[in-house]
């Protein structure tokens, strides 16, 4: 196929150069080790987790359940895991009975969650250590058998028909442990401070989409292909 256009070609191809040496580029480690596309991921993920705490409000909420005595029995993936969950909520001043997998526990529900919050609340501002060091058990271990144990108690209350505890709960884990130990270890930042280089991705995504599309615009042009509309014909 033979070039008809040689201006347009000529675009075309430039574009095309220029767009592979900037993808090249963002996949080199020039951002502090580390390519355009994992800085990118990291930034995103500090902002997110600077929009996602909500600890001090759950404590709040948590007065609410002042002395309400919960007694539930739950079974669990695992004798190991009941058994770090059993310790994490003996910890936390709940009575606790095991018998393999399965859990009896007892206990005020606000002082549960408040010991569950102490422990999220470590991993999100990345003190992790103090955590491991009170049960014993690696960090991110802790926050599972936290919400693991949780997971099950929501399905016992519901079962007792008490829903406004079970409804707390789940919040507690969606809110606090999920967001624990997902973030843990990520720097949380706020999107106002970074309005800047937020502004600068969201241009610059748009930019190069279009850079490619032109490219191939121009290069097909130089080639003399061009999209035309057909003819419709009435049956």
């Amino acid at each position: 196929m033979l070039v008809t256009e040689k201006k347009e070609f000529a675009k075309g191809t430039f574009l095309a150069i220029t767009f592979f040496v900037v993808l090249f580029l963002m996949f080199s480690p020039l951002f502090g080790g580390r390519n355009a596309f994992k800085a990118a991921d990291d930034l995103f993920n500090s902002i997110a987790k600077g929009s996602s705490y909500f600890i001090d409000k759950i404590r709040e909420e948590a007065r609410e359940f002042e002395g309400s005595s919960v007694q539930v029995k739950i079974t669990l993936k695992s004798e190991e895991l009941a058994e770090k969950s059993g310790a994490i909520l003996a910890a936390a001043g709940a009575e606790v009975r095991r018998e393999g997998a399965e859990l009896v526990v007892a206990g005020d529900l606000d002082r549960l969650v408040n010991a569950a919050l102490d422990d999220s609340e470590a991993l999100f501002h990345n003190r992790g250590k103090e955590v491991s060091q009170k049960y014993g058990q690696p960090e991110k271990e802790v926050l599972f058998g936290w919400w693991s144990a949780f997971k099950d108690t929501v399905m016992d209350l519901k079962h007792q028909e008490k829903f406004k505890e079970a409804a707390f709960l789940e919040k507690v884990m969606k809110k606090t442990l999920e967001v624990g130990y997902n973030f843990y270890g990520i720097e949380p930042k706020k999107a106002s401070a970074n309005a800047g280089i937020l502004g600068f991705a969201l241009v610059f995504y748009v930019v190069y989409t279009l850079w490619w599309g032109y490219a191939i615009l121009y290069l097909f042009h130089g080639l003399g292909l061009e999209m035309k509309a057909g003819s419709r014909k009435e049956v």
